[in-house]
């Protein structure tokens, strides 16, 4: 983007174009010119300015419609328009603002106070236009970001086979729940990110140990347990990843404090991390396992309502299983 700012000069007549040319032109000012209605729109969206001086009083298509027409473009929608008029009625003013003016010039206008007011308006224009830039180009940061999580996400369950799609579904149960529960927002997403790579840790857990078809003895779970560690150490250094963190270090505390790996009890265990530990189980014992077959639902519902004020925070419970069954809710 050049740093001088563009200024669109609309009159249909050459003088009025001329006077406010040599008032900008010495200004810096990169300066484009209409000499009618129809001209200024196709000018405009072919150059978007950062501001638009603008005749009322013009043959065909006068200053009013011009604006309307610009306000309706999307392109155009937030170009600062200045209406120059002769007319200094209440109607015509009320009419300008109605079709989307930001200010009026009066003729014969003020040269030293038009330059400042112009000056100040084109200012203002590109900072948008820059904190616009910014906004986008950040949100495309974390679109590329958050595809890098389900990245992760996805190789890690291609690695479980036992668990493929179990990282998909928990993050949207876990977003569901968090959101019956009165989450929003940024809390919203860091659950949502805390849930793709709630297991991520599991990615320094050895293959022998990770995919043994067995159950594990002693030492090996032993070095199961050090995951939540292992997720921490990793996703820590990583200050985008900072709000997320709750669910890969803490989904395995246990509201009773016998869980790991820190022992935490009740509400010292981050509520994000308290609403995915359920939803971790219901999903595990919802679906088939080599060693076993699915729960059933009814199943499903009795067991993690016996471990409610144990292993799972009881408004926790409660709230997962009116979302699972709602004629159950209290």
């Amino acid at each position: 983007m050049s740093n001088a700012s563009t200024v669109l000069i609309v009159d249909d007549q050459l003088r009025g174009r001329e006077v406010l040319i040599s008032l900008l032109a010495p200004e810096g000012y990169r300066l484009l010119l209409a000499g009618s209605g129809p001209e200024a729109l196709l000018v405009a969206q072919g150059s978007i300015p950062d501001l638009v001086l603008l005749d009322v009083m013009m043959p065909e298509m006068d200053g009013f419609e011009v604006c309307r027409h610009m306000r309706a473009d999307p392109k155009l929608a937030l170009v600062p328009i200045f209406l120059v008029t002769a007319l200094d009625d209440q109607t015509s003013l009320l009419r300008g603002l109605e079709v989307g003016a930001d200010d009026f010039v009066s003729k014969p206008f003020n040269r030293a106070e038009l330059r400042a007011r112009i000056r100040t308006i084109t200012r203002l224009n590109r900072f948008r236009i820059l904190m616009n830039e910014r906004q986008v180009a950040a949100e495309a940061v974390t679109r590329a970001y958050d595809a890098t999580l389900e990245g992760w996400s996805h190789a890690l369950d291609l690695r479980d086979h036992e668990t493929d799609g179990h990282s998909r579904r928990v993050t949207e149960m876990t977003v569901r729940l968090a959101q019956a529960l009165g989450l929003e927002g940024a809390e919203i997403e860091a659950i949502r990110r805390g849930a793709l790579l709630h297991d991520i840790g599991k990615m320094g857990i050895p293959d022998a140990i990770l995919l043994k078809p067995g159950p594990l003895n002693d030492e090996e779970w032993e070095v199961m347990r050090r995951h939540p560690t292992m997720a921490y150490e990793l996703l820590t250094p990583i200050a985008y990843l900072h709000e997320a963190l709750a669910i890969p270090w803490c989904h395995h505390e246990k509201w009773d404090g016998s869980g790991y790996p820190r022992g935490l009890a009740c509400e010292a265990i981050p509520l994000a991390a308290r609403i995915f530990a359920v939803v971790d189980v219901w999903d595990a014992l919802s679906n088939d396992r080599p060693y076993r077959k699915a729960f059933t639902p009814a199943m499903v519902y009795r067991h993690l309502a016996a471990l409610s004020g144990t292993h799972f925070d009881p408004a926790v419970v409660a709230a997962f299983l009116a979302l699972l069954d709602p004629a159950h809710a209290s």
